[in-house]
């Protein structure tokens, strides 16, 4: 095989395994891609790889496999399922997802397009979070800040939700990926302090807030209705007020889901005099997400209020 073409084979058995291991739906696998290299002379050998990519051992099953997967496809559908998306380094994050969209009053119990976006961005851009103290607002399942865990080595991270039950699975991702949350005792040596906080937006004290000491605030795909984003707004401004030292440097990415979604946010952000900036679209594409997705990541300065704000293309 060719050296353009074993590259072009191996990204798309890594698009099919990302993919496979994050549970996507199957018409979202480059189906199409993979009809027009098996098509090419070096087909043959794509095949190959896949076959010896699945079929590690060359021993035939045990009976008690097939008995197991057959108790496994009679079984009543969960609505919990397992994810892994993986990083550069081999490692990877695995977290417990809800199948449903909504679940238990919640949209926070799976993971959304922003929060893929802005982990791929944080580790592209290490040198944001090493050695910092971050503060997670709206974690959800945990994804975004679970990879920067691993793989820009923060000191600190904290995670962040309101609902009790996303709270109770964000806790169990964290031990999941090897984390612990007991105070003042990382998993190993360089890595990062971790814990879970209840933070309810219009509840949160600044005394609260200046607790955490944070020096870097991200959020990601919590912009969905007016109510939270001048929530969201309200919390950032009391950052601005409340901390002791320098102001943190605060990311919130969201998806474009209408010409509304971001308008308010910068609106509001203009009106508490606090200065944005629009992050360049990067292009690595490290995790399965919607292609088509339009997300935005602004950086936000909370301690200039009379900055350059670049408005977002419409």
């Amino acid at each position: 095989m060719a050296p353009e073409d074993h590259e072009g084979a191996t990204s798309l058995l890594q698009s099919f395994e990302r993919r496979f291991l994050a549970a996507r739906a199957l018409p979202s696998f480059p189906w199409q891609s993979l009809e027009e290299k098996l098509r090419e002379p070096s087909g043959s050998e794509l095949l190959l790889a896949i076959l010896q990519k699945h079929e590690a051992v060359p021993t035939e099953p045990l009976d008690a496999l097939y008995e197991a997967l057959a108790e496994v496809l009679m079984a009543k559908e969960s609505t919990q399922c397992h994810r892994s998306y993986l990083l550069p380094s081999g490692d990877s994050v695995t977290l417990s997802e809800s199948t449903a969209i909504v679940s238990h009053g919640t949209t926070g119990l799976l993971t959304w397009d922003a929060a893929l976006y802005l982990a791929e961005w944080a580790i592209g851009n290490p040198a944001a979070f090493a050695g910092r103290t971050v503060l997670e607002l709206g974690s959800g399942a945990g994804l975004t800040g679970l990879a920067i865990c691993k793989a820009c080595h923060p000191r600190a991270f904290v995670f962040s939700d309101c609902h009790g039950r996303v709270l109770e699975q964000l806790r169990g991702n964290v031990l999941l990926n090897g984390f612990s949350l007991e105070l003042h005792t990382p998993t190993h040596p360089g890595s990062p302090k971790v814990t879970v906080a209840e933070l309810d937006w219009d509840k949160v004290t600044a005394s609260q807030l200046s607790s955490f000491q944070a020096d870097v605030v991200i959020a990601a795909d919590v912009l969905y209705c007016g109510e939270v984003t001048l929530s969201l707004v309200r919390v950032l401004k009391m950052l601005t007020d409340c901390q002791r030292r320098t102001t943190p440097d605060v990311y919130v990415a969201y998806t474009i889901r209408s010409h509304d979604t971001g308008k308010l946010f910068v609106t509001e952000l203009d009106r508490a005099g606090i200065s944005w900036e629009e992050v360049p679209p990067h292009a690595s594409k490290l995790f399965p997400y919607e292609e088509h997705s339009a997300v935005v990541i602004l950086k936000l300065v909370l301690n200039v209020h009379h900055g350059v704000r670049r408005r977002l293309e419409k």
